[in-house]
């Protein structure tokens, strides 16, 4: 069987399990061109290497070894016969992440009085940013998440969260008094489908 068909079953079961898969896809279908012009039926742990080694960055170079590699571990548990690469073939990556930053509880009050008092005053531009700041910080939502919620995603039971990282829908309960706050700022949302507004859009419209 064709390198290709290999990857093709392997992207139809990772997107079966929820993932988007676009940019790995992408990497995958270079190696597999790169390794069948070569002549390659399975997967070769030097083939991947000298494809990944044209990377331009370090960086690159090592993403590209570890993306195939997950897809030769797959391949290997079915057919042996492809090779898995060492993961630190082309050396140990270094991670330089900037900590996180924790808000203290003073800090989220001072936060949430900034955002009451943005202007223009009398725009619906205040209470919405304050609603989404408090929100965030009540539920630990992604900001894509909360971006994303709609009118109808308010339900008694809670929060229907439909826009998640694996495109998974999930109930989110609320606390009494977030819930409180989301039915004050309800009161000037009835019009429209999305419970936040695009920022382009937030000044022009008034309570």
């Amino acid at each position: 069987m064709m390198l290709s068909r290999y990857l093709a079953k392997y992207v139809d079961q990772q997107q079966s399990l929820g993932f988007k898969f676009r940019v790995q896809q992408i990497l995958l279908r270079g190696y597999v061109s790169f390794a069948e012009e070569c002549g390659d039926r399975h997967i070769r742990s030097a083939r991947v290497l000298a494809w990944a080694a044209r990377a331009p960055s370090p960086e690159q170079r090592r993403n590209r070894l570890l993306t195939v590699r997950r897809f030769a571990l797959a391949m290997h548990a079915e057919n042996p016969r492809h090779q898995v690469p060492a993961a630190d073939a082309l050396g140990h990556a270094v991670v330089k992440r900037r900590p996180p930053y924790i808000y203290s509880a003073d800090e989220i009050a001072r936060l949430l009085r900034a955002a009451a008092a943005l202007r223009p005053a009398g725009s619906i531009r205040p209470t919405m940013y304050a609603t989404l700041f408090g929100l965030l910080t009540a539920t630990g939502m992604r900001i894509a998440e909360a971006l994303a919620l709609q009118i109808d995603d308010v339900t008694a039971d809670g929060l229907v969260v439909r826009q998640t990282k694996f495109q998974k829908s999930r109930l989110l309960p609320l606390h009494a008094t977030a819930r409180l706050a989301l039915d004050r700022y309800l009161v000037t949302r009835r019009s429209l489908d999305y419970f936040f507004l695009p920022p382009a859009l937030v000044p022009a419209i008034s309570r």
